[in-house]
């Protein structure tokens, strides 16, 4: 192989460009959320690449709130969705995929959050991206997820949200408020106490 560096005994030594190569390649599928096997395969798929953004968090104060989209669709489980129905909650809601390194690395501060805020007015819910439903129903299960996801392969969902929501940014959450605007979102895994203070400033506000 020509161009690889040698040392001054004149000897190859590719090992260590190997290495660099890995580690690079490393890199890149950690920072990535292409969606694996299951985003290339699926059928109803867009054809639009998922990958996780940089973090950001916004805070939208009453009155520069953009509208909810009235999306509908069905849970993992069958079940009729719809955001409108809602109305009345503050409503937590995360776009997630399976196949997403960082989705899982968040899963649990999720599933506490929900318990954390069980019995007050937040009502939590997932979109499920691209993704087999047999294989997004083990993910809740492995994390202790109790609440609902709308099942979301062919992106319909997510693509609503396009005005507030980076294409490429996964997992994201929204915050909306009892009056069915969006109140806060986070691109980027969440932290707990991060989404917790903005699930509590959107309680605490009149709208």
């Amino acid at each position: 192989m020509t161009g690889l560096k040698r040392s001054a005994r004149g000897a190859a030594r590719p090992a260590t460009a190997v290495r660099a190569v890995l580690a690079a390649s490393v890199l890149f599928a950690v920072a990535a959320c292409s969606g694996g096997a299951i985003a290339a395969n699926n059928q109803l798929s867009s054809g639009q690449s998922f990958v996780e953004g940089s973090y950001s968090s916004t805070f939208y104060q009453p009155g520069s709130r953009p509208q909810a989209p009235a999306v509908t669709g069905k849970t993992l489980t069958g079940q009729r969705f719809s955001l409108a129905a809602q109305r009345g909650h503050v409503v937590v809601l995360n776009f997630w995929g399976s196949w997403c390194a960082p989705c899982r690395q968040e899963a649990p501060r999720l599933a506490a959050l929900s318990r954390h805020f069980q019995g007050a007015d937040v009502r939590f819910f997932g979109v499920d991206i691209r993704d087999s439903v047999p294989t997004a129903q083990a993910f809740d299960q492995t994390f202790g997820i109790t609440y609902p996801s709308i099942n979301d392969p062919a992106d319909e969902v997510a693509l609503a949200f396009h005005s507030t929501l980076p294409p490429d940014g996964i997992p994201s959450t929204l915050v909306i408020d009892r009056s069915g605007r969006i109140a806060a979102r986070v691109v980027g895994e969440v932290s707990y106490s991060g989404l917790q203070a903005l699930i509590d400033q959107v309680l605490a506000g009149k709208s």
